[in-house]
């Protein structure tokens, strides 16, 4: 009975955990959505709505997390060191106030939150909040992904069709000729084109120029729904080698292990 209770006990800070996260980039996604579509028609990238948009979503972060976990820590792309920690400081919550900002300040919905939680660098939880469209995604990792209610997983196949969805970043026609049978498409959000792939809306991403604090929460619900994310060469990719807070320069590929190989055999890289 000792034991089941602790167990109970470990399930029930899980959840309350998970919770928190959700409903942190739920509550940030709602503040966010005041500067939806505020951008200065005549300017490709307005850095003074989308530099206050992520510096007022960033502190109502920080002092809810200050109220909610005091002790917990939060990323800020610094190098955190290797050494494991005990008690309340092992937590780590990693917060992306936004993804797809071209998309945010042109009025276009598919832009995300997301925030993940870590504990002595293995992953907790993940959460991403798309807030244009309503689409909520998470997971606990080892266990199931979900939008919303529902389970997710990613779409079972073991070959590309004309029928296969590739979606990739905006200077992919630049960087890459390719055979791939499929519909390529570019959303313009990383976390988004993530999130398609583990509902199984998309077959694969290819995603370029990202960071941890970008990929922390995608990974955590892309495992949950049976995909990975590699590198260009078919090797397994480990988020955690970039803990030192340096943008990941290597393209990488989010699919299921059963068509890795074959989309990358579809990819020619020109530069």
């Amino acid at each position: 009975m000792k034991g089941e209770s602790i167990v109970s006990a470990q399930k029930y800070q899980v959840q309350e955990l998970s919770e928190f996260a959700l409903e942190m980039v739920r509550q940030a996604g709602q503040k966010a959505l005041t500067y939806y579509g505020k951008g200065q028609p005549d300017t490709k990238f307005d850095e003074g709505l989308i530099t206050k948009t992520e510096l007022h979503l960033m502190d109502y972060f920080q002092d809810q997390l200050n109220t909610q976990f005091p002790d917990h820590q939060i990323f800020r792309g610094a190098p955190l060191g290797n050494e494991y920690t005990h008690g309340s400081k092992r937590y780590l919550w990693i917060f992306d106030p936004l993804d797809g900002v071209a998309n945010v300040q042109a009025g276009i919905p598919i832009w995300g939150i997301s925030l993940a939680l870590v504990e002595n660098f293995w992953p907790v939880c993940g959460a991403i909040f798309l807030p244009a469209t309503g689409d909520e995604f998470q997971a606990v990792a080892g266990r199931e992904a979900l939008r919303g209610d529902e389970v997710i997983n990613t779409a079972s196949l073991d070959s590309v069709s004309d029928e296969s969805v590739l979606l990739t970043y905006s200077r992919f026609h630049l960087q890459y000729h390719t055979t791939f049978p499929g519909k390529i498409r570019n959303m313009g959000c990383t976390t988004a084109h993530i999130c398609y792939v583990a509902q199984g809306r998309a077959d694969a991403a290819i995603i370029a120029n990202e960071s941890f604090q970008g990929l922390a929460a995608a990974r955590v619900i892309i495992e949950a729904a049976g995909g990975k994310i590699y590198k260009m060469d078919g090797r397994e990719f480990f988020l955690n080698e970039y803990l030192d807070g340096g943008r990941i320069n290597e393209h990488l590929l989010v699919t299921t292990p059963g068509i890795c190989h074959q989309v990358l055999n579809t990819l020619n890289r020109t530069n």
